[in-house]
């Protein structure tokens, strides 16, 4: 989506607007004990209270309302019958669709008490989605992100996933450009165009490089990090503007 009015900026403010504060919510909720599933089952009814639809749901048919995802798992975990413990890393990603427009957004929780090292993990995960969300602007290339990601994960010692990217948003959940890197990619030569939306979601590992299915005994949507390593996901979409990023998946 290019924002070429100022109705379509307003619409996709307020959608971003309602999926930043399901996940706060959300995340605020967290305690162990709980089960995934009942988690979800709040997010759907904030969204749904909000006028929103659950972006997964209507465009993939995806078994949840949010994608929940428990230490080993990284992304496109099924909310169920897991229950949070004390010590887990628990990602929420909720993204939705309102008056035709997406937004997307998520986040990573450790559940306390946890050990130091994931602490900073988590602090620098966040720190690495806003290293990549200042080379956006009107103008400015695409590759810039992963670049500045990339050498901020080398200079802390961290890995990224590598086959898990950013995206275009706006009319639909994943539109042009597809494939945004949150790594560094020689190759990418793209120019982000004024108004372009799309997300900045780095995954920072403890040694993970890649995210797996679970093979012959996984469910067909949940994601693993491998190697096995504790992984966090910060997501925002974003607006390239003349005046840098818009982030519009901020709670209010």
């Amino acid at each position: 989506m290019t924002i070429s009015n100022d109705d379509d900026l307003e619409r996709l403010k307020e959608i971003g607007r309602v999926v930043a504060n399901t996940l706060a919510a959300m995340g605020k909720a967290i305690e162990p004990g709980m089960t995934t599933g009942e988690l979800d089952e709040m997010g759907r009814a904030l969204l749904e209270r909000a006028g929103a639809v659950s972006a997964p749901e209507l465009c993939y048919d995806f078994p949840g309302a949010t994608c929940i995802s428990v230490n080993e798992e990284i992304a496109h975990g099924i909310p169920g019958n897991r229950r949070i413990a004390a010590g887990d890393l628990v990602n929420i990603d909720v993204s939705a669709q309102k008056n035709g427009v997406f937004a997307d957004t998520g986040a990573s929780f450790a559940v306390s008490p946890v050990s130091q090292r994931i602490e900073r993990l988590c602090r620098d995960g966040r720190r690495a989605m806003w290293t990549g969300i200042r080379q956006v602007g009107a103008n400015k290339p695409i590759g810039g992100i992963g670049n500045a990601i990339g050498a901020f994960a080398r200079r802390n010692r961290y890995t990224l996933v590598q086959n898990l990217a950013s995206h275009g948003i706006g009319h639909a959940l994943h539109e042009e450009p597809v494939e945004i890197a949150t790594w560094p990619v020689s190759s990418e030569r793209r120019i982000m165009n004024e108004g372009l939306v799309f997300t900045v979601e780095p995954f920072l590992s403890l040694g993970a490089e890649w995210a797996e299915d679970g093979g012959e005994d996984g469910d067909a949507w949940t994601l693993f990090s491998s190697p096995c390593a504790p992984t966090v996901q910060y997501e925002h979409t974003v607006v390239a503007t003349r005046n840098g990023p818009l982030v519009v998946t901020l709670p209010g």
